[in-house]
């Protein structure tokens, strides 16, 4: 008997007792922790700025505090860079999380030792939840990797500072550091190439259990490791690999290419972390749908997202959401931020228990002429003429032809990286156009008024989005390619990689 398996089973049966009560008691919880956060974080700079000792109610939350992005925030943020205390959350933070932002560069996300359980014991939940599912508890038998950045941190006023998933190797609980790879030197490197092959180096002659990673690195990591070993499957090399966790992206446009890679199709389970606040993760291993996190220190708010963008727009707790709408997701949470919009849309596919997809990105749409498109209408689009064809697609996005330099009417762009470079798009392209058509009424509308033409695809070389994002300083650890811009910018860089014979 494997003790260790056996308490890990134990563990596992309890935590998913308290995942199913947090279904039950959802918006009961939320409230108690709206009032709980204000009540907390009453005597800070933040709390005094916005009355939070007049806040009893969701509609006083409301007035008293504004829905604002990073920039609107960043006079608040400043103070606690240059080392200041009790502006958003009392005390300090513990971390700040590096991203790169929109319109201010790096952006400083605080962590707090209040917020970081939301990041550590959402991730374990979601593990655990999965091995009482499927008995599957054998993955403390061998290894796991964690695709992930750098863990090593700088100082910001004395703050560990660096990304949200390197920080995360420093909260591993060390009864799951004895299975995890890759070392922590290996982890260090910053070339993302570099960092690949050592990784293949220290874990292809291991008992790999579990992978976890961004669904287009993870690829590359296969890809390497089957140039090493030789062999035609990732399955040949580790045969008890059984459980791929992944996030940041939508899997299907990978599915059928990981799935070819590994061998078969093996358990999966998605997750919905970001540097904010770990969001939701996928509970049931039937249908789609991830578990909104409910009780774990984050107060959401959602609202429609055709009034995301406007100065007043209409907000709602959890227990006024319906299903089928696209909502732009906002935080309130323990690390102090406040109305804070992290520019995810999400839609609820149940409200018993409240599960959802992310269906895009508020900032991520094309809107040049009206329609309002978003991520989720073009993956699934093109995804489902590509399965319905057994047609694999490594990476895609999209971007408005404002002004064609062939001249006529304006249209939609898809630049498109097939498995079979030699594929010619024009065979499916009339599918994509009435998938589209079917996805949004508004890009419809236009077609059928002759406001657009139909849609063209440019079929680009072998590892063009690979080339992109090195060339852009992005290749590897968290960072994934929009799948769609309201803008050329992404479109005009990709035009030298485009296959010019189709």
């Amino acid at each position: 008997m494997n003790l260790k398996v056996e308490a890990v089973r134990l563990f596992a049966r309890y935590l998913k007792k308290t995942v199913d009560k947090t279904r039950i008691h959802a918006v009961s919880d939320q409230l108690k922790i709206m009032s709980g956060l204000v009540k907390t974080a009453q005597n800070t700079k933040f709390g005094k700025d916005h009355h939070f000792e007049k806040i009893s109610t969701y509609d006083d939350f409301k007035k008293f505090v504004p829905v604002r992005d990073y920039e609107q925030l960043t006079s608040y943020i400043n103070l606690l860079v240059k080392g200041e205390a009790n502006i958003l959350w009392p005390g300090k933070p513990k971390y700040f999380a590096k991203t790169s932002g929109t319109t201010s560069g790096i952006k400083y996300i605080p962590l707090t030792k209040e917020s970081m359980p939301n990041h550590m014991n959402t991730a374990r939940n979601a593990m655990m939840n999965y091995i009482t599912l499927s008995g599957n508890a054998d993955l403390f038998k061998g290894n796991m990797i964690f695709l992930s950045g750098s863990p090593e941190l700088e100082q910001k006023a004395g703050i560990p500072t660096g990304r949200l998933s390197g920080i995360v190797n420093h909260e591993i609980p060390g009864w799951v550091k004895t299975n995890q790879l890759p070392s922590y030197q290996t982890n260090t490197i910053e070339d993302w190439e570099k960092k690949l092959d050592k990784i293949v180096e220290e874990t292809y002659q291991r008992d790999m259990r579990l992978i976890s990673g961004i669904p287009p690195w993870v690829q590359m990591y296969y890809e390497r490791l089957l140039e090493k070993t030789g062999k035609s499957t990732v399955l040949e090399v580790f045969p008890n690999y059984s459980l791929f966790m992944y996030g940041g992206v939508n899997f299907e446009p990978y599915r059928a290419k990981l799935e070819s890679l590994i061998g078969k199709k093996i358990d999966s389970i998605e997750t919905y972390p970001a540097s904010e606040g770990f969001i939701a993760f996928q509970d049931t291993l039937e249908g789609p749908g991830l578990l909104l996190n409910t009780n774990s220190g984050i107060f959401f708010e959602f609202i429609p997202v055709e009034e995301a963008h406007l100065e007043n727009p209409t907000r709602l707790h959890l227990g006024q959401v319906s299903t089928g709408v696209d909502y732009a997701i906002i935080i309130n949470n323990n690390a102090g931020l406040w109305g804070y919009s992290i520019g995810d849309c999400v839609r609820f596919l149940s409200l018993n228990p409240y599960r959802l997809i992310v269906s895009g990105r508020v900032k991520h749409f094309i809107s040049a002429f009206g329609e309002h498109v978003i991520g989720k209408e073009v993956e699934e689009a093109l995804m489902g003429v590509c399965n319905k064809h057994g047609i694999q697609v490594i990476e895609f996005t999209v971007a408005p032809q404002v002004s064609p330099p062939e001249g006529g009417s304006p249209y939609h762009e898809w630049f498109v990286e097939f498995d079979d470079p030699l594929f010619n798009p024009d065979v499916i392209v009339d599918e994509v156009d009435e998938a589209m058509c079917q996805q949004n009424i508004y890009y419809e509308d236009l077609i059928k008024g002759n406001i657009l033409q139909k849609l063209k695809i440019r079929s680009l070389q072998k590892d063009s989005f690979r080339n992109f994002m090195k060339d852009s300083g992005k290749l590897g650890g968290q960072n994934k390619v929009p799948r769609l811009a309201n803008d050329r910018k992404i479109a005009d860089a990709l035009q030298p990689y485009t296959i010019q014979n189709h």
